[in-house]
């Protein structure tokens, strides 16, 4: 599917190991739908390659400057990064833009390609992936694997904490350009129907272990009982989880599970009026939806990792990931309003000086011609 032809002499990037353009689905997509359109404006050709029917055509807020190429691949949890991987580097192969912006280690194992067709290539690492619980031995293997051979074959690197970015450098001897995400700031958003400003707790996540979803469950037990919770997320394949989830929202009253929101209005408005956001994201860098929460002024409840603590900073709460630790450190914060706008104000204040989507996307453009010159400088 092609919406648009870059202009003739304009530097090209294609993007690489998304769900594609505009999509919605996580922190790559959404770094992606803010990065694009930043580079179009610049005077950058962008394509980016993504998934069948995990955009749409109609998207208001698709820029039809952007060049958009659905590619093949196997939809399956453990096949479906390398495939659609494999298929959308071999069509750029085929253009050769001038560079190559790839998203995950796990298309690692395809920079070989792209390295010899004379394409510099900038590779998101994301998070260590094969510590993630989610994945089985094999799939942690290939990540191990991918990892090794993104730090062989990259021409850069992109770090989107600065902890990850001392993981590579001790495991693979490789140092690259620290990104984060950045936040999008909003004017005073309508409470959701039902809930009152400052009355709820809220969790946003993606059902994995890694992301405390369970031990929040347990935890919205109790914390049910006075307050409000809203949980926000999925696995995508169903699976214990989201039965738990299901079952808590269909026994507690004051449960409610909205699963997967795409709207980043509703989204946008549930954290603006949170009473409390839990963030127990554990493996990984810097967290796009933690970075939008805080941009919102969200009063925020942390598990206690060294990402977490190196995005919040001071601007934060952090409990033990157990139920008790979440359960106490939530009420404690859901039931002092002082404590409540002291969080929100810090949030606001970090958030708006270190973690803009200005800042992101002009480091990324600065990337991208650093890696293009110095594979250029190579071939001289």
């Amino acid at each position: 599917m092609t919406d648009a032809t870059p202009s003739l002499g304009a530097m090209t990037v294609a993007v690489i190991g998304t769900r594609g353009y505009p999509s919605y689905y996580g922190g790559f997509e959404t770094a992606v739908r803010r990065i694009a359109p930043h580079l179009v404006d610049e005077g950058w050709g962008v394509t980016v390659y993504g998934r069948p029917g995990t955009t749409r055509d109609d998207d208001a807020l698709r820029d039809r400057r952007i060049l958009s190429v659905t590619t093949w691949g196997v939809e399956s949890q453990s096949l479906s990064t390398l495939s659609y991987g494999l298929s959308s580097v071999l069509h750029a192969v085929r253009t050769k833009p001038d560079v190559a912006l790839v998203m995950n280690v796990a298309n690692g194992f395809w920079l070989p390609l792209l390295k010899l067709r004379g394409i510099p290539t900038l590779v998101n690492v994301d998070g260590i992936e094969w510590e993630r619980a989610k994945w089985g031995r094999l799939a942690k293997t290939m990540f191990r694997w991918g990892a090794r051979a993104t730090a062989r074959w990259a021409t850069g690197l992109v770090f989107d904490a600065q902890a990850i970015g001392s993981r590579w450098l001790d495991d693979f001897g490789r140092d690259g350009f620290f990104i984060p995400y950045g936040g999008d700031a909003a004017g005073n958003l309508p409470v959701e129907p039902g809930l009152t400003h400052r009355g709820y707790v809220l969790v946003v996540a993606r059902f994995v272990p890694e992301n405390t979803i369970l031990e929040f469950v347990d935890a919205a037990v109790s914390l049910s009982k006075t307050h409000d919770v809203v949980i926000v997320g999925s696995s995508g394949y169903g699976g214990e989880v989201e039965e738990r989830v299901q079952g808590l929202a269909e026994s507690e009253e004051r449960v409610r599970w909205l699963g997967h929101v795409s709207d980043d209005a509703r989204l946008h408005s549930l954290w603006q009026h949170a009473g409390a956001y839990f963030h127990g994201h554990s493996v990984g860098g810097t967290n796009p939806a933690l970075v939008q929460a805080m941009a919102l002024g969200a009063p925020i409840v942390a598990r206690d990792t060294v990402y977490n603590r190196e995005v919040l900073g001071d601007a934060g709460e952090f409990v033990s990931p157990d139920a008790d630790s979440i359960a106490r450190g939530i009420d404690q914060v859901m039931t002092d309003s002082r404590r409540q706008d002291a969080l929100a104000a810090r949030a606001l204040k970090r958030g708006r000086a270190e973690y803009t989507w200005e800042g992101v996307c002009r480091a990324y453009e600065s990337a991208l011609l650093a890696v293009q010159s110095a594979s250029t400088r190579r071939k001289l």
